[in-house]
């Protein structure tokens, strides 16, 4: 695969606290030079890109985020804001505690509840593996499967920890066929880049790649 092809894979990201409007600007207008799979950008945002790019521009924006734990009902509210401001696809957090409480029904019951607001769109449920067990890695694959979600996303960027070959690996041994895979965090190169895609990433969350494929064509051409 070609290194600008790896970007139609690219959920291009900028969800630091500080992102100015210029910021999210100059993240559209690669994301349409580059044709990156979408912008995923604050929630705040949602309504100024979709007034300014209309239908250009695939947004994701995300919900609970990054600590997962507001209740269901503040969740589901930010996900109807989102979609009504235009927003295409949903990145939401998973409420960890409930799985450190070994409480998975809940945990499934809560994606079911966006999965139903979200509809026909995108719903992709992080379930930040750097804090999780094998155990409960593999309880949230089955959760994320029953709940009917789209995506498994394996991470925030804002843990401890970010995305892993040997967690892809895992959750494809465990997610249902309807269930793709988001990889995050820990994309810091464009080898990396064709190894996730290659171990069957449908999609991959990153600041970077942009940068990262223009400094390789850069360098190679």
């Amino acid at each position: 695969m070609k290194e600008l092809e790896l970007l139609h894979y690219v959920d291009h990201t900028q969800l630091k606290a500080v992102a100015t409007w210029e910021d999210i600007e100059n993240l559209c207008e690669e994301a349409l030079e580059y044709k990156t799979a979408s912008v995923c950008i604050p929630p705040c945002y949602i309504k100024r890109i979709r007034d300014k790019y209309g239908s250009q521009i695939n947004i994701c924006t995300v919900i609970g985020f990054p600590l997962g734990y507001s209740t269901t009902t503040a969740k589901a509210a930010e996900c109807e804001q989102a979609l009504e401001d235009g927003a295409d696809e949903i990145d939401m957090v998973i409420n960890i505690t409930d799985v450190k409480n070994g409480d998975y029904k809940k945990v499934e019951d809560e994606i079911a509840f966006l999965k139903k607001i979200v509809g026909d769109k995108v719903l992709k449920v992080i379930i930040e593996t750097c804090y999780l067990t094998l155990e409960e890695k593999i309880a949230m694959c089955h959760a994320v499967t029953n709940a009917g979600a789209d995506f498994i996303k394996t991470s925030t960027g804002f843990g401890t920890g970010g995305a892993t070959l040997e967690d892809v690996r895992l959750f494809k041994e465990n997610i249902g066929p309807d269930v793709k895979i988001k990889a995050a965090g820990g994309v810091k190169s464009v080898e990396d880049l064709a190894a996730f895609i290659a171990e069957g990433c449908a999609r991959i969350g990153t600041s970077s790649a942009v940068n990262l494929i223009k400094g390789k064509i850069a360098k190679d051409y």
